[in-house]
């Protein structure tokens, strides 16, 4: 709702306007009616009264013009900067108490809400958070991402190093082994090497057969006479340790360690005496023939060197000299380029999943009330969707609802109004037009501007969207 007072001289030339238009008899009206012009006509005496009115009226207008060049005199004298609008009229217009500084806050992220750390109607600090979210995938990455920056700067640092010491000892290392595989396969073929060959696998066959057979009545005799020998030193140290073990450092005399080596021993002899007497297992006849197996392939491949492994042999120590090479000769410097690009590559991994951890927050971006809060703990949230209004209630603003283009268009930034609000009715604020909107809007068909003012001081008495009135003018 606005209201618009016309201007007193407004008044004056209406007046002015009517007596003129009384006093020129020749002047053609039109007729009127009763329920027109609001007039009483009486049946016996219309002339008569319509004399009347008009001395009336003539009388009247002399007032009216008296009354009115008084209170024109302060409405001409509010047209300088800063007062009244360039019209010189006065406008009133409703308005509102809204906060200098509000936001509807968002997250960046989508998820479920972990935690809500405030209320509605929570004073919060610039920064705070104020939601949080289920962020473990999120930490997941960022730990991921250290794990990567971490291993492609360690490769770094090892290229612009250098080699190691024990780098360059695994490399000559490597040529030592693949040199001494060439040797055996050069001189496999050699009378010495089958001959030796030959040699294991006799001995091979003939450990397979005394698994067939069985022990020997002189290889039981042996194993029981262990057994007992191994029996006798259990029962000395088993005496020796009963006379101390009720002593503190039972653990640490040498008396146990004797009790434990010949307990061990006993076991051994006495499992040694078992297999003998209960004759080969299936496991033991299965080891001696891979080992009959094992000495024929040595057997073979020292018959049957080929040229050709002796080639492959041949690259095999080529191959280790070149790594060895390498490793002295130190990082090439495309080498320490790739390098260097995977760790930039890395630590823009770690920014991207610390933003988005960060993404999982959401924080106060100044000072000021928690207004509303649209989530609850549980709930799922979408990325952008408003959860939280605050605003900044230390300072305030007024902003009109109501003028006209008739009305905005003599108020200009600077002017001074005066304020009064509803609720408030002992209170009465001066004000300062800080900026006028220059696009209107739709108001239940009209168009609309919309005027800020900001008050000379706050009251504390103040509150969001309180109905205000704003005077333009007349002041």
């Amino acid at each position: 709702m606005k209201r618009f007072w016309i201007a007193p001289i407004t008044v004056l030339l209406a007046s002015g306007i009517l007596v003129g238009c009384q006093g020129i008899p020749q002047l053609q009206r039109p007729p009127t009616t009763p329920a027109a012009t609001g007039e009483a006509v009486a049946q016996d005496g219309t002339a008569a009264a319509t004399a009347d009115a008009g001395s009336g009226a003539a009388a009247s207008s002399d007032q009216a013009a008296a009354s009115a060049q008084q209170e024109a005199a302060p409405q001409d004298s509010g047209t300088a900067q800063g007062d009244a609008p360039a019209t010189g009229s006065r406008v009133v217009a409703d308005a509102k108490v809204v906060p200098v500084q509000s936001a509807n806050l968002s997250m960046s992220a989508g998820g479920i809400v972990k935690q809500l750390t405030v209320q509605e109607g929570d004073t919060v600090a610039a920064g705070q958070v104020l939601i949080k979210l289920d962020d473990a995938q999120q930490r997941v990455g960022v730990a991921q991402a250290q794990a990567n920056l971490q291993s492609a700067q360690a490769n770094l640092d090892q290229l612009l190093a250098g080699a190691r010491t024990q780098e360059i000892a695994q490399a000559e290392a490597g040529v030592v082994a693949a040199q001494a595989a060439y040797n055996r396969l050069a001189n496999a073929g050699s009378p010495g090497s089958i001959a030796a060959a030959q040699a294991a696998v006799s001995q091979a066959q003939a450990s397979l057969q005394q698994v067939l057979e069985g022990p020997t009545e002189g290889q039981l005799i042996a194993a029981t006479a262990d057994l007992k020998n191994a029996e006798a030193q259990l029962r000395n140290a088993t005496s020796a340790y009963n006379k101390i073990k009720d002593q503190n450092d039972v653990g640490m005399r040498p008396e146990s360690l004797a009790l434990e080596q010949a307990t061990i021993a006993y076991e051994g002899a006495k499992a040694r005496l078992a297999d003998l007497q209960n004759g080969a297992t299936p496991a033991t006849i299965a080891a001696a023939r891979a080992g009959v197996n094992q000495a024929q392939v040595q057997l073979d491949t020292a018959k049957n060197s080929a040229p050709m492994d002796l080639a492959s042999a041949q690259a095999a120590v080529d191959q280790a000299q070149a790594q060895l090479d390498l490793v002295k000769a130190g990082a090439r410097p495309e080498a320490i380029q790739i390098a260097e690009a995977n760790v930039a590559a890395a630590t823009a991994s770690l920014q991207n999943a610390l933003v988005a951890l960060s993404d999982t927050e959401l924080r106060a971006p100044f000072g000021g009330i928690i207004a509303t809060i649209n989530t609850a703990m549980g709930e799922q949230v979408s990325p952008g969707a408003p959860v939280v209004n605050m605003a900044d209630t230390s300072s305030w603003e007024i902003e009109t609802s109501d003028l006209t283009e008739f009305d905005v268009v003599g108020i200009k930034p600077g002017n001074t109004v005066k304020l009064t609000f509803d609720a408030i009715p002992d209170l009465q604020l001066q004000g300062t037009v800080s900026r006028v909107r220059p696009i209107g809007e739709d108001n239940r068909g009209d168009t609309v501007y919309k005027v800020v003012v900001t008050p000379t001081q706050n009251d504390p008495r103040l509150l969001w969207n309180m109905t205000a009135v704003v005077e333009f003018g007349g002041q």
